[in-house]
């Protein structure tokens, strides 16, 4: 009985033992294993140590010049590949999880994960089982030219502005993105946009950092690679949603144009200059701010360069004779104009003191006589 016991529990751990590695072969793909996926997963700061935090939706559109690295090459290369084809190969192989776009309502838990078979017949994507899928573990294969990468012309974003207690600065990043499908109707007009999906940025990392990009025309080395374009914001986009209690979008609440990009440009300003109020400036801070502005004012007025390099040193000069000169604190500037009422009333004592009948010529004494 020992011996069959013992013999049950053996088989059992190898039973075991090969269930866990074929979930690791499975989670493992060309270039990316797990340790790989260990390395790029980060604590989150906690909840008591933030301070403040800002939830931006921007839309990036792709026909911009800094954004165009997202897009191009509209067909894969040998080593280039567009970041729309990425990421319907990693959902549609099960690798990277993929959550309902709710309108508005960002729920990234196992109740709103898309079915990948049904997203794809909503969008009219051909589509194959792939070898190895499963009833509980699907998995679709699509043919390049089946991939409506051509369509996906914009991404939502959802951009994180945290400041915390423990690094004490305001950090930026991407939380989620979802590619936009731009397609026209049989009626023609204006394209109607199609959010298709949100997936974590954090999913996705071990597999952006695998592909090299182009950032621009003037240098054809790809010294970055996905991950790198949005950890570092070097896209463009303009903000269309900011969280809030009504969950409307800034069209909802600005519906004239005018009004929109006002309100887009002070949201921007805000969060540019959120550091700026929390800091008390330093002096050369100020000393720069200040030859800033008065470069900038020189400029408004239409001098030119050498005018503007001399006043402005001129100004420089000049601000540091002030600063000799000046008090230093609150007591010292009563103290100068008491000294100075001092002075003048000395002065006002000398001249009542004076002869009525004060020549500037010689004195003549005048003695008296017998």
């Amino acid at each position: 009985m020992a011996l069959m016991g013992v013999a049950g529990t053996t088989a059992e751990a190898q039973v075991t033992r090969r269930q866990d590695r074929t979930k690791k072969d499975d989670q493992q793909t060309a270039g990316v294993t797990m340790r790989m996926k260990g390395f790029y997963e980060e604590n989150p700061v906690s909840e008591s140590s933030k301070m403040w935090e800002r939830i931006i939706y921007r839309q990036i559109d792709l026909n911009k010049p800094a954004n165009m690295a997202l897009y191009y090459p509209e067909e894969p290369t040998e080593n280039q590949e567009s970041l729309f084809r990425i990421i319907l190969r990693l959902v549609t192989n099960g690798q990277v999880p993929a959550y309902e776009y709710l309108d508005g309502r960002e729920l990234f838990t196992e109740q709103y994960k898309i079915k990948v078979g049904e997203m794809l017949d909503r969008f009219n994507i051909l589509y194959t089982q792939a070898k190895g899928s499963t009833e509980k573990n699907p998995k679709y294969q699509i043919e390049e030219s089946d991939v409506p990468s051509n369509e996906v012309l914009s991404y939502y974003a959802i951009e994180k502005w945290e400041f915390n207690s423990i690094d004490n600065k305001t950090t930026t990043s991407v939380d989620a993105i979802c590619p936009v499908l731009h397609r026209i109707d049989d009626y023609g007009g204006e394209p109607i946009k199609y959010p298709m999906f949100w997936v974590k940025l954090a999913d996705l990392r071990p597999y952006l950092t695998q592909q090299s990009i182009f950032v621009d025309d003037d240098n054809n080395l790809a010294k970055y690679n996905y991950d790198d374009y949005f950890q570092l914001c070097m896209y463009e986009g303009e903000i269309y949603k900011t969280r809030n209690l009504k969950n409307q979008t800034l069209m909802q609440q600005f519906p004239d144009p005018d009004d929109l990009k006002v309100a887009q440009d002070s949201i921007e300003n805000r969060l540019e200059s959120f550091d700026k109020h929390i800091w008390v400036p330093t002096r050369e801070e100020l000393e720069a701010r200040r030859a800033a502005e008065e470069e900038a004012r020189l400029r408004a007025e239409g001098k030119s360069d050498d005018i503007v390099v001399k006043e402005r040193e001129v100004n420089l000069d000049e601000g540091d004779e002030e600063e000799v000169s000046e008090p230093r604190n609150a007591r010292s500037v009563r103290q100068q104009k008491e000294d100075k009422k001092k002075d003048e009333k000395k002065e006002k004592k000398k001249k009542a003191k004076k002869p009525k009948n004060d020549n500037s010529g010689a004195v003549r004494s005048v003695r008296r006589t017998r």
